[in-house]
């Protein structure tokens, strides 16, 4: 069964099921470029990793209370003080550093092995303040800073989005496409839930033919070979919850296709 929206799902934004979906969709786009890209290239699956300090609940040197001890002193009614004492012991949660790893693309040159391009597609971690986002941050930096194009997919609702200059009103989800040999100039495709997913070329070395990216037929594809109309209620409202006016067009678009009862 399909997607019931026209673009990007909301529902797949939920924790739950986003891990999933990012995994499948950077499989599924490194397979879909292998065969469109000149064979000078190779579509590479990497791994960026670090240890995630966002359940950090107390400063560094500062451990949570394990034991409450409590001395009472009490009046003396006679010749005799007597102490009575009394201890706590109470469990608590310890914050523990998660090992976290983000998979992303690149395009790279056989014969050098260069760069050419890199595609990431954001997690809830990159938009939140942490270590994920300043792990993100760097290697963005990075990027940018040198010859390789960049493309950054962000299908999340939640969170900051990524840092771009201009006065430039933001929708529910974007598409940057960095190129090298423009910046600081770069194409935003900026789109709301009640769209479809735009297309974009991939962008490549100047003398070479850009394939066009169709995001919305292998997300479409992901749904369907995953079967998260199995999985999804859609009588819920989706996590995170839609803008007011939004979340009216899509009880309606689920009322419709009979995903909701009337």
């Amino acid at each position: 069964m399909s997607s019931p929206f026209p673009g990007m799902n909301p529902y797949l934004e939920n924790p739950i099921f986003w891990s999933e979906v990012h995994n499948r969709l950077i499989v599924n786009l490194a397979d879909s470029l292998a065969p469109l890209i000149p064979p000078q290239y190779r579509v590479a699956i990497e791994q960026r990793t670090y240890l995630s300090d966002e359940s950090d609940s107390v400063l560094v040197g500062i451990p949570d209370v394990a034991v409450f001890s409590q001395n009472k002193v009490t009046k003396p009614t006679s010749s005799t003080v007597t102490f009575a004492s009394t201890s706590e012991v109470v469990t608590v949660r310890m914050p523990v550093p998660e090992n976290v790893k983000e998979s992303y693309l690149e395009i790279r040159e056989v014969a050098t092995s260069y760069v050419v391009t890199a595609v990431e597609i954001l997690s809830p971690k990159n938009k939140r303040a942490g270590e994920g986002r300043k792990a993100y941050e760097r290697k963005r930096k990075q990027v940018l800073a040198s010859t390789t194009h960049l493309v950054e997919i962000d299908l999340l609702r939640g969170g900051k989005p990524m840092l771009f200059l201009g006065e430039v009103p933001l929708l529910d989800y974007r598409i940057l496409v960095s190129r090298g040999d423009r910046r600081p100039l770069a194409q935003l495709y900026n789109f709301s839930v009640r769209e479809a997913i735009p297309s974009f070329p991939l962008p490549l070395q100047s003398e070479d033919t850009e394939p066009l990216v169709d995001l919305q037929a292998l997300l479409s594809g992901v749904y369907e070979r995953a079967r998260y109309n199995l999985a999804i209620d859609y009588s819920q409202e989706p996590v995170p919850p839609l803008k007011e006016e939004d979340a009216v067009w899509a009880d309606t678009l689920l009322r419709e296709q009979r995903l909701r009862n009337n």
